[in-house]
């Protein structure tokens, strides 16, 4: 007998941050009996909510919330990584397929996503305290450019820290004497949506959520994870709103230059977001692009008749 061919679809929301993304895929995913999978790569910590965006409404759709996993699955300071996404990733998707549901994949982490749509052969990479030692007075410019002229950069992150982009080379460096371990996947057909909006209107959006978002909490949430004991540095590791909040409440920075330092870095990740998604489209994978502005009920619309589910 042979197989529904709309349930082997991995339908993918992708787009770069305060494009309205996750409420989208949420409406798609009441609308085709989907259930979400999330590919943000610091919503996966439970109490650090504000500062990642974790929006819960956005998956209230006709009073019930739309399922969605892989959020919420380990406490702050756990260092997780792409590696262990991919293997939770292959958890969730049978157990989506196998209640007859639509997984749909929705996030702005890149190298999340093609890890898992372009099947990443992947290995848990032990950590190289030779190679850091080497390594421990270099810049982050430095770093950059030794990371640069590897192979590979499937681990390739926002390099915003000197311990991220170490790391990176760490990986990299493992990959040229050790094999990639071979994962059986799943038998999907990746179509990816991705939601536009106006790079002025993206402007004005990140920096309107910032200031709400400070107004109400995002400070006191970083606040309690540091009484709750978590290492500055972990916080600051995890960038963007935890790194300069931090440096704030811990007096490396004042309010105003924390605000204004923050703001710059959202806008600069969007940019390295989108550069993402061209590059993976010079690359050969079609994005079919939705102008976030369009009413909800239109984006849904023309969602379905590109991914041709009823």
């Amino acid at each position: 007998m042979e197989q529904n061919k709309e349930k082997d679809k991995l339908i993918v929301v992708l787009g770069p941050t305060a494009t309205g993304k996750t409420q989208f895929a949420a409406h798609l995913a009441n609308r085709i009996h989907g259930e979400i999978i999330s590919a943000d790569s610091r919503q996966i910590y439970r109490k650090m909510d504000l500062g990642t965006g974790k929006d819960y409404e956005d998956y209230l759709v006709d009073d019930k919330y739309v399922p969605c996993h892989l959020i919420d699955i380990h406490d702050p300071g756990y260092k997780y990584n792409v590696f262990e996404y991919q293997k939770d990733f292959l958890k969730v998707y049978p157990l989506i397929r196998n209640k007859g549901k639509i997984p749909i994949l929705c996030g702005g982490t890149g190298m999340y996503i093609e890890a898992v749509t372009k099947r990443y052969k992947l290995i848990a990479v032990p950590e190289n305290k030779g190679l850091r030692k080497t390594l421990e007075n270099k810049s982050l410019a430095e770093l950059e450019t030794i990371l640069s002229g590897y192979r590979k950069l499937h681990n390739k992150t926002d390099s915003d820290t000197i311990k991220r982009v170490l790391r990176a080379i760490e990986i990299e460096e493992y990959y040229k004497t050790n094999a990639e371990t071979i994962r059986d996947y799943p038998d999907f057909i990746p179509v990816y949506l991705g939601i536009h909006v106006d790079r002025e209107v993206r402007r004005n959006k990140i920096t309107n959520r910032l200031h709400y978002r400070l107004k109400n909490g995002m400070i006191e949430e970083v606040k309690d994870l540091l009484d709750e004991g978590i290492d500055p540095k972990v916080l600051i590791y995890y960038g963007l709103e935890y790194k300069y909040i931090t440096l704030y409440l811990t007096g490396k920075v004042n309010y105003t230059d924390m605000i204004e330092k923050l703001n710059i870095s959202i806008h600069q990740y969007a940019k390295r977001q989108m550069t993402w998604f061209r590059k993976m489209e010079r690359e050969g994978i079609q994005i079919h692009w939705i102008e976030g502005i369009l009413p909800m009920e239109r984006k849904v619309k023309q969602a379905i008749s590109i991914i041709q589910v009823k």
